[in-house]
């Protein structure tokens, strides 16, 4: 109807400058009367995931996983039980755990999917996706999408763009729940990328065996070499949040085509966290956003997101005034000598999670119950353990 205002394709963003740069570019890129007019087949969009669509703090998903799945492997494989870095993951001390160096951790992640067939791994991460909790909220990880960033997507396919991932993630991992997640197609995921083998399983059946080698490692330069392998294509909009970005964004924005790149900053600790170093945030290894990224997004017109201004809402379980803080969790008070008996028998065995508690002293505080894993409860705090590639 003529004067009807349009509705809004981006509800949980605040109006500013990000918001317009999404909307103007989408609206150009898709007016046939546009000189900005890109034909529907060269409509790419490119999204990182950890820190961009989804929670990647304290640690990686994928290495909460890899975490969980040291058990497994070492019953499978005993002699490894005294060989590190498995032992200091069995032994459940999240201070030595958070020590664990890079290599220490590439061990883990190769050595627990050693073995087993692209199926098989497939079938574990979905398995362990749909019940693994986030130690913060205690929401599964496919709960903690970021709302605005899943506007995006929709708003993107409503106008003839093709949605891909393209993430320092591990790519088996991520396609076994990015449809259900993003409705994005296993085809369009673009990860690291490990070694698969041909072969027989014993009933003649043809197989894919994961290897522990790596192919391509999608980060940093790796991301424009793995678009162009996979997608064959220059993304005409891409959306990143740490240095591990940067090359896709410089790609994407130098492209013949007109590129929008943007940058998701972290800088609501309340409803989310607060990091980067860039404009003085707390500095991480996890997700780093350099003062240096900050200035020359800044000096290319590349758009920075911040998390704290431009979202009205992070997570679609936010309450209406976009608070997504955990709601503590009340116990009755013949509980809580329960909980610390757990918490003192826990050791190496015993799985463990965090809990708000009503105490004697008629005062909240936290406490740990039986819960998940104990390699989970000790990488909850390890935020420090994860150098690997810079998501």
């Amino acid at each position: 109807m003529r004067g009807q205002a349009r509705p809004d394709p981006l509800p949980s963003w605040n109006d500013g400058a990000a918001k317009r740069a999404i909307i103007n570019f989408v609206r150009a890129t898709t007016d046939p009367a546009s000189p900005r007019f890109v034909v529907p087949e060269r409509r790419v969009a490119a999204f990182d995931q950890d820190g961009t669509t989804w929670v990647s703090h304290p640690i990686y998903a994928q290495v909460a996983f890899a975490l969980d799945r040291v058990r497994a492997y070492v019953r499978a494989h005993p002699e490894a039980r005294d060989v590190e870095p498995f032992r200091t993951v069995l032994s459940g001390d999240k201070h030595r755990i958070a020590k664990l160096g890079q290599r220490d951790l590439e061990k883990i992640l190769a050595a627990t999917l050693a073995d087993l067939t692209v199926d098989e791994y497939a079938a574990e991460v979905k398995r362990w996706i749909a019940s693994a909790e986030h130690p913060r909220w205690h929401k599964r990880y496919t709960e903690l999408t970021y709302l605005p960033m899943l506007e995006v997507m929709s708003y993107l396919r409503a106008n003839g763009y093709r949605v891909y991932i393209v993430t320092g993630g591990g790519q088996d991992f991520v396609r076994a729940y990015a449809l259900s997640t993003y409705g994005v197609p296993p085809e369009q995921v673009v990860g690291t990328m490990g070694g698969v083998r041909y072969g027989y399983a014993k009933d003649g059946t043809p197989i894919l065996t994961k290897e522990p080698k790596l192919l391509l490692n999608d980060n940093n330069a790796g991301k424009p070499e793995a678009i162009h392998l996979m997608i064959g294509q220059r993304p005409g909009i891409a959306f990143g949040n740490s240095i591990g970005d940067r090359e896709m964004l410089e790609y994407t924005a130098s492209g013949k085509d007109p590129g929008l790149s943007l940058l998701v900053l972290h800088d609501d600790a309340k409803r989310e966290y607060a990091y980067g170093p860039a404009q003085g945030l707390p500095d991480t290894k996890v997700g780093t956003f350099t003062q240096a990224l900050y200035d020359e997004a800044k000096a290319k017109g590349w758009v920075v997101i911040s998390m704290k201004h431009d979202w009205k809402r992070v997570f679609a379980f936010d309450d209406r005034r976009g608070d997504s803080r955990p709601r503590r969790r009340k116990t009755r008070r013949r509980d809580v000598g329960k909980v610390a008996r757990l918490s003192s028998v826990a050791g190496s065995a015993a799985p463990a999670r965090v809990y708000w508690t009503w105490g004697h002293s008629r005062r909240w505080h936290r406490s740990w119950r039986s819960r998940t894993t104990a390699s989970a409860r000790s990488c909850a705090t390890a935020t420090s353990c994860c150098s690997t590639a810079r998501r």
